[in-house]
């Protein structure tokens, strides 16, 4: 494994991902953020609420970013949505994502993995955030990194 969640992905791969999000938020007003780090103390959802706050994920006008965060060295993941999402979407939204993300990751393919989660993360948000004339990108769509 690389020394810091930074060097994890090569920049071929991180240009992919990045072109995944931009991809994923044309047919959506939703936001798509990755973050990832080496460690994840506690539980991985707690973690994962910590760091959509911090890193400014509930500024958006609708409530409806998501984020994929990755802790690589405790190998947990979540996907989770703000308060916007989570209010129209049936319990368990984000199972079948996290299915197919497991399996590309149990292969040690996780730019692939995370590039068809992102994906698949646009196509349900259209569904409930369809993209308008007016939509701006409200957040980043570069990578973010644990400090570790």
């Amino acid at each position: 494994m690389a020394t810091s969640a930074a060097q994890f992905f090569t920049e071929e791969q991180k240009e992919d991902i990045k072109q995944a999000i931009l991809n994923a938020e044309l047919d959506t007003s939703g936001e798509i953020r990755i973050h990832v780090e080496n460690n994840c103390p506690g539980d991985v959802l707690d973690r994962s609420a910590y760091i959509f706050e911090k890193i400014g994920m509930k500024k958006t006008q609708l409530r409806n970013g998501v984020l994929i965060y990755l802790a690589l060295s405790h190998r947990k993941f979540s996907i989770i949505g703000d308060s916007g999402i989570n209010a129209v979407v049936p319990e368990n939204f984000w199972d079948t994502i996290k299915d197919e993300m497991l399996m590309r990751f149990r292969e040690a393919k996780f730019a692939e993995g995370l590039i068809i989660a992102i994906t698949k993360t646009g196509e349900q948000l259209k569904k409930y955030f369809p993209h308008q004339k007016d939509d701006v990108n409200e957040l980043s769509d570069e990578i973010s990194y644990g400090k570790d």
